[in-house]
C-alpha cells in the first residue's frame, strides 16, 4: 500500500495546530498530558490514561498512523488494519462518551508527532508494551529523545534480574488487583483537529479488506462477547480443537485482547466473578496466565521474530528450501485435507483455533522441511489477531527451537479423523472435495477408483496427490532433528540461552533440561495433546 495522488495525508498534527491547543485561554501555562495510545485502545483499566488524568489538569489521547505499517514495510493484512480502525473509532466514542473531546488522530513518524507537542510544553505518557525489534527501539528513542514516560501495568515482570522468579505469584497478584482507573470529571480531554481519520487513511492508502466473517473491531463488541462467552463457559472444554466448534465455542475475544479493546484483566475479572464454576472456567481462566506467559518471552527477548531461541537450530531447514512447497502450502494445496481446508480458512477468514494452527506449524516445519520464519510470517499477515508476542513464540515452540525435550509433530490424517469425523470443516474449504465420502477425506489418495468415479472426482485432477510422502518425511525429520537435539538441550544451560528462551521454571528449569537432556536423545510424541503442552487454544 501507498498514499494515493488523490488523497494525500498531512504529516499531522501540525506545529501551529499544537500551539493553538497549547496555548488557550484556559490553560497558558500547563499543556498538559498526552496520552499515547498504541495497542491500549480502551479508557478502561488503562496505566497510562489513568497515570495522565491523577497528574494533569488536561490531557490529548492521540493515535499516530505510522506509515511504516501501510506501505511495503507494513505485514498486516487490510483485514485487521481495517479491525484497528474500527476499534479506533470506538476508542473515540469512548472518550466522547464520558465528556471528552475525542481522539486525536497524528500521522507521521510517531516521535516526529510527539515531538511537536513535547516542543510545546506537554508530557507525553504511554503504557509500557511488550514489542518486536521495530517497537522496542521506537519507545527506547521516544524515551531518550523525547522524555516519554512508559507506564507499566500489563502484568509482565519488568527491571528484574531473573524475570521468571516468582513469576506466577506476582501475575496471580496482578490479577487479582484492582484496575487502574480515572475520573473524567477531574480532567479535560482535549483534541486537535488534523484533518486524518481511519477513513481517509484507508483510502489515502487503499486499504481493501477481502476476508470474510471478520468481526467488527471495539470495546463494544468485546464486551458483547465477553458476556455470552461467561454464559456457555461450560461448553469451552468440548470446543476448543474442532475447527467448526471453536468457530463459536470459545470466547472470540483473541483480537480484542491483541488490540487492547479489553484488558487481560478486565477478562479475567469478568470471568471470575460471573461465570459458573467448572471446568471451563478453570481451563480459559488458565488461558490467560498463558497469555501474559508468553508475552512475557517477548518482553525478555525480542529476537523471537527472527531468530532460533537456540543456536543450535538457527538456519534448520534452511538449506531446504522450495519456494515451491511453501507456495502450496500457502494456497492449500499441499494433498492433505485437512491442512488444506486450515490455510484457507486462515487466508479467507484470518481466523484459525489453535490446534489447526497447530497442525499447520508442524506439518510445515516438520513435514514440508521449510524454514520456520517464511511460515510464521504468512500467519502474522493474515491473522486478525495477529500478536507478535503469541505468532512467534508459538512457532518456534510448536516447531521445537527452544531445545526442550518432546516433539509436538501433528498427524494431519488422525487430525481429520479426531476434529472432522463427518468433513464440514474439509468440505467447506476444500469444496473440490465435498463429493468424496467422509470415510475417506484423511487420505484422499486412497480413494478406490470405483468410488472416485462413482461421485466424479479424480484424485491428481480435481484436487492433488499429496506433495510428500508424510511418513518418509516424518522419519527424516524427527531423524535429523534427534541428531541435534542433545546438543540445543545442552545449550539451554548457558545463562544467555535460559534467559532467552524464558521458560515458566526461569533459569532453574532450563538448565534442569540441560543436565537430564544434554546428551543425543531421539524425541518422542507423535501427535501430541497440543493443550496440554502449551497450555493455550485460541490465543495462539
Amino acid at each position: 500500500m501507498a498514499p494515493g495522488e488523490d488523497a494525500p495525508l498531512p504529516r499531522a498534527p501540525g506545529p501551529d495546530a499544537v500551539r493553538s491547543i497549547s496555548r488557550s485561554d484556559d490553560a497558558p501555562d500547563e499543556p498538559g498530558t498526552v496520552v499515547w495510545h498504541r495497542d491500549d485502545l480502551r479508557i478502561a483499566d488503562n496505566p497510562a490514561l489513568a497515570a495522565a488524568a491523577a497528574d494533569a489538569d488536561r490531557i490529548l489521547p492521540l493515535f499516530v498512523f505510522d506509515p511504516g505499517f501501510y506501505d511495503e514495510r507494513g505485514a498486516a493484512c487490510d483485514a485487521r488494519i481495517e479491525f484497528l480502525h474500527d476499534c479506533l473509532r470506538d476508542l473515540d466514542r469512548q472518550y466522547r462518551d464520558v465528556g471528552g473531546a475525542g481522539l486525536t488522530y497524528g500521522h507521521g513518524d510517531p516521535l516526529d508527532v510527539l515531538a511537536r507537542f513535547v516542543d510545546a510544553g506537554w508530557e507525553v505518557v504511554a503504557s509500557a508494551t511488550a514489542s518486536g525489534r521495530y517497537g522496542r527501539r521506537r519507545d527506547e528513542r521516544a524515551r531518550e529523545r523525547l522524555g516519554v514516560r512508559f507506564v507499566a501495568g500489563d502484568g509482565l515482570v519488568r527491571d528484574a534480574d531473573r524475570p521468571r522468579e516468582d513469576w506466577s505469584d506476582r501475575v496471580e497478584s496482578w490479577f487479582a488487583a484492582d484496575p487502574f482507573d480515572w475520573d473524567p470529571r477531574s480532567v479535560a480531554v482535549e483534541r486537535v483537529e488534523t484533518g486524518v481519520d481511519p477513513d481517509r487513511v484507508s483510502d489515502a492508502y487503499g486499504v481493501a479488506p477481502t476476508k470474510t466473517r471478520v468481526p467488527t473491531g471495539g470495546r463494544g463488541p468485546a464486551k458483547d462477547r465477553l458476556r455470552a462467552f461467561a454464559e456457555r463457559i461450560a461448553e469451552y472444554p468440548g470446543s476448543i480443537s474442532s475447527p467448526v466448534d471453536a468457530r463459536e465455542g470459545t470466547s472470540g475475544l483473541s483480537a480484542y485482547l491483541r488490540f487492547g479493546c479489553l484488558s487481560v484483566r478486565e477478562v479475567h475479572r469478568h470471568v471470575d466473578e460471573r461465570a459458573p464454576d467448572g471446568r471451563g472456567k478453570s481451563m480459559y481462566v488458565s488461558r490467560l496466565f498463558w497469555n501474559r506467559h508468553y508475552t512475557q518471552k517477548l518482553l525478555d527477548w525480542p529476537g523471537w521474530l527472527d531468530r532460533a531461541v537456540n543456536p543450535v537450530y538457527e538456519g534448520f531447514n534452511g538449506d531446504r528450501h522450495d519456494p515451491d512447497l511453501v507456495a502450496v502450502w500457502k494456497r492449500g494445496e499441499t494433498g492433505f485435507p485437512m491442512v488444506d481446508a486450515s490455510m484457507r480458512c486462515l487466508r479467507e477468514t484470518g481466523w484459525l483455533n489453535f490446534r489447526m494452527r497447530a497442525l499447520c506449524a508442524s506439518f510445515y516445519f516438520h513435514i514440508l522441511q521449510q524454514p520456520w520464519r517464511i511460515g510464521a510470517d504468512h500467519f502474522y499477515e493474515h491473522l486478525i489477531d495477529g500478536d507478535p508476542a503469541i505468532n512467534y513464540t508459538q512457532w518456534q515452540s510448536q516447531c521445537g527451537l527452544v531445545g526442550r525435550p518432546g516433539l509436538r509433530l501433528y498427524d494431519p490424517r488422525k487430525q481429520v479423523r479426531d476434529q472432522d469425523p463427518d468433513g464440514e470443516f474439509v468440505g467447506r474449504w476444500v469444496p473440490e472435495l465435498d463429493p468424496l465420502p467422509a470415510a475417506h477425506l484423511d487420505a484422499p489418495e486412497k480413494t478406490p477408483l470405483a468410488v472416485q468415479r462413482e461421485v466424479g472426482i479424480e484424485i491428481g485432477e480435481a484436487y492433488p496427490y499429496p506433495v510428500v510422502d508424510y511418513e518418509a518425511a516424518r522419519e527424516e525429520f524427527r531423524e535429523r532433528y534427534g541428531a541435534v537435539h542433545g546438543a540445543a538441550a545442552a545449550r539451554l544451560g548457558d545463562e544467555e540461552i535460559a534467559r532467552r528462551a524464558s521458560l515458566s521454571g526461569g533459569v532453574g528449569a532450563a538448565r534442569s533440561i540441560a543436565a537430564d537432556h544434554g546428551e543425543p536423545a531421539e524425541p518422542n510424541g507423535d501427535d501430541a495433546d497440543a493443550t496440554s503442552q502449551t497450555g493455550l487454544d485460541e490465543f495462539g
